[in-house]
């Protein structure tokens, strides 16, 4: 496998799997946490997220396309890493929510978030040659308005 099928075929599905799970999990995990204060209620929530959110970026990807007329290879396999990816996109910042202590879980949550953005943008850089400034301004802005929508909606 050459380098730019590598990146193609599992790089790529698997950077949109972590990038959405990482931000279309936030919304519904923090505006339970911030509408409950109960760091249980969010747990369950970002974990039914996470996994909801994997089985349809799985399915999502591995129906876009076969593989045969674009070189993205087998869709079962694409749709795997996309879904996988998801599922550990949404999970990460949905375990602090399984500290008891709402004031510390929402904490530790927010790092977690801070460390996933990190990492994405690093990832970016790394595999696909963009700038570390500007993936990270790019991860972040996504990650900012989504928050923002989740805190606005969580204080409702």
């Amino acid at each position: 496998m050459t380098k730019d099928t590598f990146l193609l075929q599992r790089i790529q599905p698997a950077m949109v799997g972590l990038i959405d799970g990482s931000l279309s999990t936030l919304a519904p995990i923090f505006a339970v946490a911030l509408a409950t204060h109960k760091p249980h209620y969010a747990f369950f929530a970002g974990l039914a997220t996470a996994i909801g959110a994997g089985v349809s970026m799985a399915f999502s990807e591995g129906l876009s396309d076969t593989g045969e007329l674009t070189g993205r290879g087998n869709p079962f396999v694409r749709g795997g890493i996309t879904g996988v990816g998801t599922f550990f996109g949404g999970i990460l910042h949905t375990l602090p929510f399984l500290i008891p202590h709402y004031r510390v879980a929402l904490i530790f949550a927010v790092v977690v978030v801070g460390f996933e953005l990190v990492v994405l943008a690093w990832l970016r850089y790394h595999f696909f040659e963009t700038s570390l400034a500007r993936s990270f301004a790019s991860v972040t802005l996504g990650g900012a308005a989504i928050v923002g929508v989740s805190a606005a909606l969580g204080i409702a």
